[in-house]
């Protein structure tokens, strides 16, 4: 579908977001309102800098990357990005940046003329502590060039080195930066640039010219999706045991459990092996007592998290639909096989370790683990009772009966559609609130005082009397509740807990539109499921980007929301196929 890798030119704004590539944990952005740039590493390294999220506020490895002459002076440059390349237009001639590994960026100098770099590297990280303070190791580099050496020097400064290294350049030099965790750096002559170009421009293309083709109007953003899902891939390491997708390399470094699921949407379009890929990547560090943290890093895993409180961290349980969704579009019924028991020991430990009251409803022990970290839902205390992690269990069990058919076991299908019944008898007992028309999440027995649409969420079990349905959609398209123009916000509009700017106070999630739309559809409502799937295709066009999360009044991402969001990106790519493939044929003449 995609020819040409112009389509993105200038598309990605690297003041904002990194220019990477597939594999790579190599970062570079450019400084604001200054010709230079600076590198970052997607990485936690915990063992250097314990914390949470310590990772988004250290600072870059390499800063202060200039392009210099012969000289050493500094060059000013106009930047022209494209996903293969990034193109420095100076007096001197064009300088241009492209990985020539995952774990090496190298630098084209402008042919016939002496020309460098110079740049400021943090190879060790200084800690200030009470008693003295800490150095410890970061990352190690090597550069080299297949030019002619003109100055290659070294000093001190502001607490980093320093490197000034200027080559004679023909039509072809260039300089290698190779950043490694292991002390066995790439040594020796850097390639002709030429070589290392081409092979990016190839690389990208075949990427691109994989993808299902959409109908014209989404497909700027179509393209950029697809780019913001290949930029966000890092190969195995350590704890990670697949090539698999950070939600964004930029602010969360890891492989999250329910993005993980989302992303292998979008990927079942290009590669199923590398959907299925992202759900490995979780089930590989599955615990003996069957839960599945909330995520994997390079050294490590998220099985538990201090904050608001300490206690076992996961992610809602999804993983099942998704696989039955990789399935029905590439039918592998090893893979099937391969995961329905881990999955049947995943939702045996919700219904073991989360029913502290053995009342048949499952509790959400820790704020996180629903995904929704700041929702008002968890404001009056924890654990909570939700009627969406019930229904993620409802239609997780319907999942496994497809699964458990599929594989020839038909009585445990049987069985897995039985609980999922019986857990939605559950939820109208408990939960059902008839005189709001809601579904209300409990603590200590008391129904939660907030309206949000996971109060809603019992409607995709597909399983609801018809009174109770006809309630449930009555506020979903109240216009002073949730429906509108941008859709569907995360919390009731007319509460007084909503707040359009903060993340899961009111914001819109896509990812949730995706399951009402899916719910929508299941229970007959095509119309109301399509115009939902249009609003939200037209939210995520809204913006030049691909964000994390909307305000819920202008559209707009709120400046805490992450750029480059996986989701989101996998969300708009499964939808604008799917719009397209109802879209009438183009006219001919």
């Amino acid at each position: 579908m995609f020819n040409d890798l112009h389509q993105l030119e200038n598309h990605i704004d690297i003041t904002r977001v990194p220019f990477s590539d597939r594999g790579s944990r190599i970062l570079v952005f450019k400084t604001p309102e200054s010709d230079s740039l600076y590198i970052k590493l997607a990485e936690r390294l915990t063992a250097v800098q314990p914390g949470l999220d310590t990772y988004r506020f250290r600072p870059p490895y390499i800063r202060d990357l200039v392009l210099v002459d012969e000289e050493g002076m500094p060059l000013a440059f106009r930047l022209t990005t494209y996903p293969h390349a990034l193109v420095c237009q100076t007096r001197l001639g064009a300088f241009t940046l492209a990985f020539h590994r995952s774990d090496t960026l190298a630098i084209g100098l402008p042919p016939g003329v002496a020309a460098g770099v110079r740049f400021h590297v943090s190879t060790q990280m200084w800690q200030r502590t009470d008693s003295g303070g800490h150095l410890k190791a970061v990352r190690n580099l090597a550069y080299h060039t297949n030019g002619q050496v003109l100055r290659n020097e070294l000093g001190l400064e502001r607490e980093a080195y320093v490197v000034d290294f200027v080559v004679q350049g023909d039509d072809d030099a260039a300089i290698h930066l190779n950043i490694r965790s292991d002390p066995s750096l790439l040594d020796g002559e850097a390639a002709p640039f030429s070589q290392t170009l081409a092979t990016a421009e190839a690389r990208w293309l075949s990427w691109f010219q994989r993808v299902p083709p959409v109908a014209e109007r989404f497909r700027g953003h179509y393209a950029y999706a697809w780019w913001v899902m290949s930029n966000n891939l890092v190969t195995p390491l350590g704890r990670i045991t697949h090539e698999a997708m950070m939600p964004s390399k930029t602010q969360y470094v890891g492989i999250w459990n329910w993005d993980a699921c989302f992303h292998a949407l979008a990927f079942r379009h290009v590669d199923p092996e590398l959907a299925r890929n992202q759900l490995r990547t979780l089930l590989d560090i599955q615990l003996p007592d069957g839960m599945i943290p909330d995520a994997v890093y390079d050294e490590g895993v998220v099985e538990s998290i201090e904050h608001p409180f300490r206690a076992a961290v996961t992610k809602p349980p999804i993983m099942a639909w998704a696989a039955l969704k990789l399935h029905e579009h590439d039918p592998d019924l090893a893979f099937l096989q391969e995961i329905y028991v881990p999955l049947v020991r995943s939702n045996a430990w919700w219904f073991s370790m989360n029913d502290d009251d053995a009342d048949g409803l499952v509790q959400y022990n820790h704020p996180y683990s629903s995904g929704l970290d700041d929702s008002p839902l968890w404001d009056y205390g924890m654990p909570v009772e939700s009627p969406d992690l019930n229904t993620y269990l409802c239609v997780q069990m319907g999942s496994l009966a497809l699964i458990a058919e599929a594989l020839g076991m038909q009585a445990e299908a049987d069985m897995w559609r039985r609980r999922a019944g019986a857990l939605v008898r559950r939820m109208i007992e408990d939960f059902w609130d008839h005189e709001a028309g809601v579904f209300r999440a409990l603590h200590d027995n008391r129904p939660i005082p907030v309206l949000t649409p996971f109060n809603l969420y019992p409607l995709w079990s597909g399983q609801l009397p018809h009174d109770i349905r006809q309630r449930v959609l009555a506020h979903l398209t109240d216009p002073a509740e949730f429906w509108g123009e941008f859709v569907l916000p995360s919390v009731a509009r007319n509460d007084p807990h909503y707040d359009p700017q903060t993340m899961w106070r009111g914001p819109v999630w896509v990812n949730i539109n995706y399951f009402f739309i899916e719910a929508l559809e299941q229970i007959g409502e095509t119309a109301l499921a399509r115009t939902l799937r249009d609003k939200t295709l037209d939210l995520i066009m809204g913006q030049p980007g691909i964000h994390e999360y909307y305000n819920g009044e202008t559209g707009e991402p709120p400046q805490t929301a992450a750029a480059i969001f996986g989701w989101t990106a996998a969300v708009f790519i499964d939808l604008a196929i799917r719009a397209s493939a109802e879209a009438p044929p183009p006219k001919t003449s």
